[in-house]
């Protein structure tokens, strides 16, 4: 792989980076809905912080969001479906329009898009946490400081950066975590110093292996993350990821 195609792939992420400073405009945007979640969490309220792809350092300037954690203590009293529908009405009431999603509310801040998980605490101690699944209506046990961990440690965050980008251009369904744990997986004892190599090994495990291969929640290997798509999203992932290896230029594939 050429020298040139390294530094076109350098470039892009370089434009594509995203501002994680204390000035940031994502962490204004954690700091406007503070008081709302505190409001509405009163004497529950453990923590609120940043997760998802702004955490891991994997979040691209095009499709820039945040997620925003909110840790509840395991003596709340409200069951999961409960705290989430009742934080659905707070937001609402305070003039957003949030989305119901699947673990998370949506809603969007000086134009950025926010994704809030409410949790509870699995117990005084540590990291565990339960959600509420709506579109399951169940619960899931989850730890998202053993994802930010395992994604921000993992040495392939520009890799990751650059299949975000080629999903997010051609508008496929394939969640970030999924993307994140594939991209460790099929880079592990790669060389660090070929973008364009590594990316097209993730291209071909797309195309091929990815439709049957499993991924375990690191936290919860009772949670199945390669269920989060259907057989059908897979197949539309591998075929995107084979025009993707038969693309002429990288212009046409990230951009």
């Amino acid at each position: 792989m050429s020298v040139r195609t390294n530094r076109y792939l350098r470039n892009i992420l370089k434009h594509e980076a995203v501002d994680t400073s204390s000035t940031s405009p994502l962490i204004r945007v954690q700091k406007k809905v503070k008081p709302i979640i505190r409001r509405w969490a009163g004497n529950f309220l453990a923590n609120i912080y940043p997760s998802g792809s702004f955490a891991k350092g994997t979040a691209n300037k095009s499709g820039t969001d945040i997620d925003i954690f909110v840790s509840l203590s395991s003596n709340t009293q409200e069951n999961l479906r409960h705290i989430y529908n009742s934080l659905y009405s707070e937001l609402k009431r305070n003039g957003y329009l949030p989305r119901k999603q699947n673990v998370s509310l949506g809603i969007k801040v000086n134009g950025y898009k926010v994704d809030i998980i409410p949790a509870k605490r699995q117990s005084a101690y540590g990291n565990n946490h339960s959600l509420y699944r709506r579109k399951a209506n169940t619960w899931t046990k989850t730890n998202i400081q053993t994802h930010i961990t395992k994604v921000s440690n993992s040495s392939r965050i520009d890799e990751i950066r650059l299949i975000k980008l080629w999903r997010d251009h051609f508008n496929i369904d394939f969640p970030s975590f999924y993307i994140e744990l594939v991209a460790i997986k099929v880079l592990r004892g790669s060389p660090h110093n070929n973008l364009g190599n590594n990316v097209l090994k993730v291209f071909r495990y797309l195309t091929n292996k990815f439709l049957s291969d499993r991924y375990v929640d690191p936290a919860n290997t009772n949670n199945i993350i390669s269920d989060d798509l259907t057989a059908s999203d897979k197949r539309t992932v591998a075929r995107e990821a084979q025009h993707a290896l038969l693309a002429e230029t990288w212009s046409d594939i990230i951009k």
